[in-house]
């Protein structure tokens, strides 16, 4: 456990706090929780005062192996979900605690139902959104976290090789699935994710019933793990000869990838670019096609800001030294298939690094 790095992140994330005027922050997002505590914890609860040590909140029974996993001392245990919420409330009347932070995410384990609990339990605290703080943190990566991306893309790159040879008109999407989650394990991988799609589907969770079939593409999208960072990495592959549109698309797939891999430094405008590669679908006459949001950052989430391909506004979010982000996402979705190519890449002023 690098105790360092997880105080340095606290320390900063306390100073906004300050500055905001907020006296405690309210963490039950899971990457957030990674992103402090340094590990991953079902039902995350951690409590950040504006001045003071974290507070983790854990099931009894739990403590002892939590501390093994975390730096954190400081852990309060429950055993039901009235003790949990009697905990944070409490710590909030000892201390008079005015303005809380939290973060306004639909992310795993953190329910609408525990916000509106709060709000219930805490009537006279004024409840302040947080994930845009949390999240500029988390956007510029530094070298201890590029590392672990590193060693996810390197396995990625390893399983999108695998999934080209699991291609076969007849399999299902299930089948396909099912083989690169066993790989993925097998090397380590926690969490990972695979989506597979034989028929025209975004971010397509894998069917039984849909199978490989010859004059069709086959998209695959892997997010891949390493202690907790992810890269996302996508491929499309037509079974069998593109001709007409499918061989068009994949060409000026082509293009649209090499244009957002030069333009995509530190200080671009995301906003630009996404024009630029709209344009040259336009121009391949598939501009009825293109999917827009060219573009999200990845780290503690396959998915994280700046998130263009579902917050339109997090396109005009500053392109930044150490960023690590995705593209192309967004896929051109012919009655052939989704056409994807898509890598993780850090964002450096002079050549990019490509990671997957």
């Amino acid at each position: 456990m690098d105790r360092e790095v997880f105080m340095e992140r606290v320390e900063k994330f306390q100073k906004i706090l300050k500055e905001k005027e907020i006296d405690l922050a309210v963490i039950r997002t899971l990457s957030s929780f990674i992103y402090f505590t340094g590990t991953k914890w079902l039902r995350p609860s951690l409590l950040i005062p504006a001045e003071g040590e974290p507070i983790v909140i854990v099931a009894k029974g739990e403590k002892e192996y939590f501390k093994k996993k975390s730096w954190i001392e400081h852990i309060e245990e429950y055993n039901r979900v009235e003790k949990l919420m009697f905990i944070v409330t409490q710590w909030i009347r000892q201390h008079n605690v005015k303005r809380v932070g939290m973060e306004d995410s639909v992310e795993r384990d953190s329910f609408v139902f525990f916000h509106n609990m709060f709000k219930m339990l805490n009537p006279k605290v004024e409840l302040v959104d947080i994930l845009a703080d949390t999240m500029d943190l988390r956007m510029v990566k530094t070298e201890w976290e590029i590392e672990r991306i590193r060693k996810a893309g390197a396995i990625a790159r390893e399983a999108m090789k695998f999934a080209e040879e699991l291609i076969k008109p007849g399999i299902s999407e299930t089948e396909i699935a099912g083989e690169l989650y066993r790989f993925l394990y097998k090397k380590g991988c926690e969490e990972p994710l695979v989506y597979v799609a034989a028929y025209p589907r975004l971010h397509a969770e894998p069917l039984r019933d849909f199978k490989v079939e010859e004059g069709r593409f086959v998209s695959i999208v892997l997010g891949v793990d390493y202690e907790y960072y992810y890269v996302n990495n996508s491929r499309s592959f037509f079974v069998g000869k593109p001709e007409g549109k499918a061989k068009v698309a994949i060409e000026a797939m082509d293009k649209a990838y090499k244009l957002a891999l030069e333009k995509t430094k530190p200080g671009a405008s995301m906003l630009q670019i996404e024009k630029e590669i709209e344009n040259i679908y336009k121009e391949a006459g598939l501009g009825e096609y293109y999917i827009m949001g060219y573009t999200h950052g990845t780290g503690l989430l396959i998915e994280e800001l700046p998130m263009t391909t579902i917050i339109a506004a997090t396109r005009r979010t500053p392109i930044r030294e150490n960023m690590v982000m995705s593209f192309i996402h967004s896929p051109l979705m012919l009655p052939e298939g989704a056409v994807k190519w898509e890598d993780t890449v850090i964002i450096r002023s002079g050549e990019p690094e490509i990671l997957t």
